[in-house]
């Protein structure tokens, strides 16, 4: 592949993803969203309670980033902080009720984002966009690639290379 082709190639993904997150932007201020908003509400109906220190590193923001939205989803009212119980320093993070109301809104847009982007490419092609994205995702962070719907061949061949 010659150069101006590989530039390319990062143009689009970076492209793809820059107006994935426009669409889906639009659809979350419908609800009363920023961008980035969705991710901590999302994280935090995975797993309640958590601090701020550990969502910024799920989510690879800076802590001060992270600090910052947070503060704005509480003015909002969809979270609250609370002390914790071991370190009364450490604050945890809670979805309010209404913060619980909203997920299911969040949820909802980022589906609909994803119909929207997907739209014309059959099921093994989005297999397939799946498995190239993880692929481009583990080498851009150095993590080996694990993905679920694997066969045990594929995991073999995966564990050998690896090595």
């Amino acid at each position: 592949m010659a150069k101006a082709d590989k530039s390319a190639t990062m143009s689009r993904l970076h492209s793809a993803a820059r107006l994935a997150r426009t669409a889906l932007a639009a659809r979350l201020l419908a609800h009363g969203f920023y961008a980035g908003q969705d991710q901590i509400m999302l994280a935090l109906s995975r797993e309640d309670g958590q601090t701020p220190g550990t969502l910024a590193d799920r989510l690879g923001v800076r802590p001060p980033t992270i600090t910052k939205t947070i503060n704005r989803l509480q003015a909002q009212g969809f979270l609250e902080k609370r002390a914790s119980n071991a370190d009364a320093r450490q604050a945890h993070i809670f979805l309010t009720d209404s913060g619980r109301e909203t997920i299911h809104a969040i949820e909802k847009s980022v589906k609909k984002t994803e119909k929207q982007a997907l739209r014309g490419l059959d099921k093994k092609d989005q297999k397939t966009l799946f498995k190239l994205l993880a692929r481009i995702e583990a080498n851009l962070s150095d993590e080996e690639i694990v993905l679920a719907d694997e066969d045990e061949d594929e995991q073999e061949v995966r564990a050998a290379v690896a090595v």
